[in-house]
């Protein structure tokens, strides 16, 4: 027992001088980041890491639209492949919605129609979505509109060329390395660290905008910055008002912050449930409208879900150009997906602790066998 005692001892003060050296070096993110991973037995970001945040509510509305079972609910088995798949992956939530009717609907790991997980970058397209809701209503002028009107503390030497098109269609330009296994880079200083604003604000547009696609966090958290100052709103209330309240979303979600009462994590972190997140995809399959609401622009829809630079990317949409039938997704590391398929008047939901790896088409293999066996079925 002494012997296990001092072990115990040796560890907390190795911890303890490792943590005192991350503060004083600049690096204090790094304490939260072991907390958040390694002390819990995971290598980076998980669905269920909120607990280790400070996050802003979204509000629901009381008025809830309560989606419909299927008349053939769970009634259809799923494919071999497609159990393997989510099995393999380690899911937590599947459902598929057929003609706005929920037709399959799976939870495991303690997971309910009411468990909130994280989106990661899924939440990207909720900003996009924003962003084209606040031109819309005129506080923004279009996706045309220059950034630095927005925001003129953005600095480097194409700042000026920084339009809001380019935040959401990856193609700022913007001094940004997207990386998400070292603990050492910016993504993980901005997911951990406490000052998003001034972290954004510090690094400069060095390339061009406008001219290729280059994945990039960084550039959601610009448009969401840019949103907040032109509205004087956080983005958990405008997401609140002009989305979730709107698609008379069941349950409030939650927004990861940068610190208590500080800003959103908009490229990532937006913790909802699977039935609430569908409502997203139901939007999208009915080119924008909610049960008789344009919520968005027709046309914005066919924009964003059109490859700007390259085939399988839109406006913070994931496209999938090649299966004969429209086929675009929001899509989080880890394997977080809501997938639409308006020809089909589908809509599917897939949330979990981890993907299969990129495909060839530039998406994840799972996510190919999820399309691939849903077309199949419906």
């Amino acid at each position: 027992m002494k012997t296990l005692a001092k072990i115990l001892m040796g560890f907390v003060v190795v911890v303890a001088v490792l943590a005192a050296v991350a503060k004083l070096s600049g690096n204090g993110y790094l304490i939260k980041a072991l907390n958040a991973t390694y002390l819990r037995g995971y290598n980076s970001a998980s669905i269920s890491d909120a607990k280790h945040f400070d996050t802003r509510e979204v509000p629901a509305t009381g008025n809830t639209w309560e989606w419909p079972i299927h008349q053939q609910y769970n009634q259809a088995k799923l494919s071999d492949r497609l159990t393997q798949t989510l099995e393999e992956t380690e899911s937590v939530a599947f459902v598929i919605i057929k003609n706005d009717s929920i037709i399959q609907e799976y939870y495991w790991d303690g997971y309910s129609d009411s468990s909130r997980s994280n989106s990661f970058s899924m939440a990207k397209t909720i900003v996009t979505m924003l962003a084209q809701i606040a031109i819309q209503k005129g506080i923004f002028t279009s996706w045309q509109q220059p950034v630095k009107e927005i925001l003129p503390s953005i600095t480097g030497e194409y700042a000026d060329d920084l339009q809001l098109w380019h935040l959401s269609t990856m193609s700022s330009g913007l001094d940004w390395d997207e990386h998400y296994t070292s603990p050492f880079t910016v993504t993980a200083k901005a997911y951990y660290g406490d000052d998003l604003e001034n972290l954004l604000l510090g690094l400069p547009i060095v390339d061009a905008p406008g001219q290729g696609f280059n994945y990039q966090s960084g550039s959601t958290q610009l448009l969401a910055m840019a949103l907040i100052k032109a509205t004087g709103k956080p983005l958990a209330t405008l997401a609140s008002e002009w989305l979730w309240q709107p698609l008379e979303a069941k349950n409030a979600a939650r927004w990861h912050l940068d610190h208590e009462g500080g800003m959103e994590l908009a490229y990532c972190c937006f913790n909802s449930n699977a039935r609430d997140f569908a409502r997203f995809g139901k939007l999208m399959v009915h080119q924008g409208n909610w049960n008789g609401t344009q919520i968005l622009d027709s046309s914005f829809v066919s924009l964003a879900t059109k490859g700007t630079f390259e085939p399988y990317y839109g406006y913070s949409f994931w496209i999938d150009p090649d299966r004969g039938t429209p086929v675009f997704a929001q899509h989080g590391i880890l394997g977080q997906y809501i997938i639409s398929m308006p020809e089909k008047n589908l809509v599917v939901v897939r949330l979990g602790h981890h993907d299969m790896g990129d495909a060839p088409n530039q998406h994840t293999n799972d996510f190919n066998i999820i399309v691939d066996e849903v077309l199949e079925m419906y």
